[in-house]
């Protein structure tokens, strides 16, 4: 009677049945792999460290308070003990004298600033063509400069500069014999004045950021135009505007997200009993409700209204460029 050698009982037994897996090392868990990018990259998260503290202290951490818009918010009691009113703050809001007035004059001052959105894309493709560097230079430093002067100083300059009885523009209208105009009095002028300084403001620092889309078109792609006969006016249809297209897009997208947050400091400066009409916006209203007359649970609601608007509006318009231009936020 034969008996199997041992080498041949070792191979059988250490080798696996055909369906059975062969052995596999362990994997890292899902922890341990973060800690290790973590770890590999600290220096870059070191470095984004302070904005994200900024933005957990200042965005994140106070919308806790934002409860206080479904409350009777009273500040002996705090937050969690002042009682729940529901949605009775919004509809005390909605069924105002004023809401219409302050929607339509936010929405009116926003839809004007968003019609004049292409003027930095138009001002950075005319500088990209200049020729004279100095002249370049001197343009860009002139538009830029207005950018650091504070708002409050815009202000005084535009009473300054429009007062009925000493300012520059209406001695000017004097000579030609017109009579002078009360442009910060008169309703009809407030949303002009303020949209036109705002322009005049930022317009060449927003102007920036597409000259840096520009100055990083292929050469190569102006030459090849060239050669095809295409001239300065084509050069720019065809290459230059496709090539900062998607920044373009971008700060579209970035500026709807703000579309019902128009400048509260500016308007709440340039408003008076006179052009209340025009200049009340939902910005300021809260402002004078929550601060000034301490409805703060009502101004709460007021302002989450805003919110929520530019919520939607910001995803809404994301999605349509994703649709339309394959480029978005996320």
């Amino acid at each position: 009677m034969s008996s199997a050698s041992p080498s041949a009982t070792r191979t059988s037994t250490a080798s696996p049945p055909a369906d059975q897996p062969a052995a596999s090392f362990p994997q890292p868990s899902r922890r341990r792999r973060l800690r290790r990018r973590v770890v590999a990259s600290w220096q870059l998260y070191l470095l984004a460290a302070p904005a994200l503290i900024f933005f957990l202290i200042f965005n994140y951490v106070p919308m806790y308070g934002v409860q206080i818009a479904f409350k009777d918010f009273i500040a002996s009691k705090g937050i969690a003990g002042s009682p729940w009113t529901g949605f009775e703050n919004f509809e005390r809001f909605f069924g105002s004298f004023y809401f219409w007035r302050l929607l339509k004059n936010t929405l009116v001052l926003s839809v004007y600033q968003m019609l004049l959105f292409p003027l930095p894309i138009i001002l950075a493709l005319a500088l990209n063509e200049l020729k004279s560097r100095f002249f370049k230079r001197f343009t860009q430093t002139l538009t830029y400069a207005p950018h650091f002067v504070s708002t409050v100083v815009v202000v005084g300059m535009l009473f300054a500069f429009l007062d009925p009885n000493t300012g520059l523009l209406n001695h000017l209208l004097g000579l030609v014999g017109l009579d002078p105009i009360q442009f910060m009095q008169d309703p009809a002028w407030f949303r002009h004045l303020y949209v036109w300084s705002g322009v005049w403001q930022s317009l060449g620092w927003s102007t920036i950021i597409y000259l840096a889309a520009l100055a990083g078109v292929n050469p190569e792609l102006h030459q090849a135009a060239e050669v095809d006969g295409a001239n300065r006016l084509q050069r720019i249809r065809h290459v230059n505007i496709p090539a900062i297209m998607p920044t373009v897009v971008i700060l579209f997208i970035l500026d709807f997200g703000s579309f019902m947050s128009v400048g509260f400091e500016k308007v709440l400066l340039m408003t008076n009993t006179l052009n209340a009409e025009t200049a009340d916006v939902i910005q300021t209203f809260v402002y004078e409700t929550g601060l000034i007359q301490g409805q703060y649970s009502y101004a709460a609601a007021v302002g989450l209204f805003d919110s929520v608007i530019n919520i939607i509006l910001l995803i809404t318009v994301n999605q349509l460029a994703r649709k339309f231009s394959e480029n978005s936020l996320w």
